[in-house]
């Protein structure tokens, strides 16, 4: 008895030890003591159908936006919200140029169709729907002529003498190694310094103006929309979120604050892939279905329930950047503005963003945590106006204090012992990446990245297929390692 003690507790101390010595195990511990007992109830539907709704919005939204092929698009784009995998267990995408649609039918003979809105992209309906739930709005641009406008607010670069402090050998040995392997499928390439663009290059049949799949990109474009409230003093981030189905006397998640929302540490019970836990046989997760679902979206973020406390565990969940863009439309209307149009009137026509497309479910709801598409430039744009702390030609757009606050690592994210997210923002808290610490990231699935280096006045947008996405990270890395060889601070 005695030796069978002495083992079991030799084996307990082991395990104990291994699991300090083992970052996730760690974190998984942590997580679990800290759970709350919620009880999960996965997304309704067949898993088959979601999957049939994303591929219909993605090719959609390569034909009808990017202005690709459909085989082309089927084989190379948007494999998160469509795996790759599924699109054989499923019809063959129907593409209609006259109605600008696309349908796919899953083997149950569920019908799953898309269809391009104009200005706010391409929508995916309810199963076996033919009708959205909101009127679609043309979006009108206040923006000079691009091609007679001087970068930045328009395309015409000025004279193309080496700025200082640069070695332009080793910029164009950056934007080679980007373009270095042909499965990467790089799309579009951007480098700026100082904010002038000092490296481009695009894809055979891309340009400089060519809206391309951003994904998650969007979660920090949300955010900037928060920001530009904050600034308007619509909000405060440290004030209990007005979520209305928050409210009732007793709801916990009265207590969540808009910046747990933004550190993705809101504690909502929303299953995602990127989960350290995440178990699959638990069915269709919240996280995809937030695309995929045909549903109100805001509606079903909103009524997620809690798996912790706010501002205790950091996980990366599409509930809280769709629950950010429900703040934003609530703030927006509060200031009696078009929801559709605030966008391009309070920022894109401020800093010369002219091809960014903002898609919506079928009741018209941005769902921007990863539905945009917009070029290089633009996304380079979008990038100066954080490198430049939130200032653009002068006037300040985000409030004092808001670069700083999502580039800095959140408290919970630091606790699990992964220090690489901010507000809505990756950062290089982990120094994983060839860059400084410092540096922070606009990242999107599939390769898309805008990164913002202000110790080396950087900024940095990388744009591929999504086939490419793995090749697509080592180009990038090969790409940075140059890129700060060539400024000499």
């Amino acid at each position: 008895m005695l030796r069978l003690t002495l083992f079991l507790s030799t084996i307990i101390t082991a395990l104990y030890s291994y699991s300090q010595s083992d970052p996730k195990a760690m974190m998984l511990e942590r997580a679990s003591k800290l759970r709350l007992n919620t009880p999960y109830t996965p997304p309704p539907g067949d898993p088959l159908s979601h999957h049939a709704s994303g591929y219909a919005k993605v090719i959609c939204s390569a034909v009808f936006i990017t202005g690709l092929e459909p085989d082309f698009a089927a084989e190379h784009v948007g494999y998160f919200t469509a795996p790759y995998a599924q699109r054989a267990n499923l019809s063959t995408p129907k593409v209609d140029f006259n109605e600008k649609s696309v349908t796919v039918v899953s083997p149950s003979g569920i019908v799953r169709k898309a269809i391009y809105t104009g200005d706010q992209g391409c929508v995916t309906l309810p199963e076996n729907k033919v009708a959205l739930y909101y009127n679609p709005l043309k979006v009108s641009k206040n923006l000079p002529d691009a091609d007679k406008t001087l970068w930045p607010m328009g395309d015409v670069l000025p004279d193309k003498n080496t700025p200082k402090g640069l070695n332009m050998d080793k910029v164009n040995e950056a934007v080679e190694a980007a373009f270095s392997a042909p499965d990467a499928h790089t799309a579009a390439f951007v480098v700026t310094y100082k904010g002038r663009i000092v490296g481009e290059r695009y894809a055979d049949g891309i340009t400089q103006s060519t809206p391309l799949e951003s994904w998650s990109m969007g979660k920090s474009l949300s955010a900037t929309i928060m920001g530009i409230l904050i600034q308007r003093k619509v909000y405060t981030l440290d004030q209990y979120a007005p979520v209305p189905e928050w409210q009732s006397k007793g709801d916990p998640r009265s207590k969540i604050r808009i910046s747990d929302i933004m550190h993705m540490s809101s504690g909502l019970y929303c299953r995602a892939p990127q989960d350290p836990d995440y178990d699959a046989t638990l069915g269709y997760p919240d996280h995809l279905y937030l695309y995929t679902g045909g549903v109100n979206s805001f509606q079903y973020a909103a009524n997620l329930p809690q798996q912790w406390q706010p501002n205790t565990v950091g996980r990366y969940r599409n509930s809280d950047p769709v629950l950010i863009n429900y703040l934003n439309r609530l703030g927006i209307e509060k200031l009696k503005y078009n929801y559709h149009s605030f966008p391009q009137k309070a920022l894109f026509d401020k800093i010369g963003i002219r091809t960014m497309v903002m898609e919506t479910d079928p009741y018209g709801n941005f769902l921007t945590q990863g539905y945009e598409f917009a070029s290089a430039r633009d996304w380079s744009r979008l990038g100066n106006l954080y490198l430049q702390d939130g200032i653009w030609n002068g006037k300040r757009i985000l409030p004092v204090g808001f670069t700083q606050f999502v580039s800095t690592v959140a408290k919970p994210w630091k606790e699990d012992g992964r220090p690489i997210y901010g507000g809505l923002f990756w950062i290089n808290g982990d120094g994983k990446l060839p860059i400084p610490k410092e540096s922070y990231m606009m990242l999107g699935a599939g390769g898309q990245s805008v990164t913002i280096i202000p110790s080396h006045h950087l900024v940095i947008v990388r744009l591929g297929h999504f086939k490419g996405s793995a090749k697509g990270q080592e180009t990038l890395e090969a790409a940075y390692k140059l890129l700060l060889e060539a400024v000499n601070n």
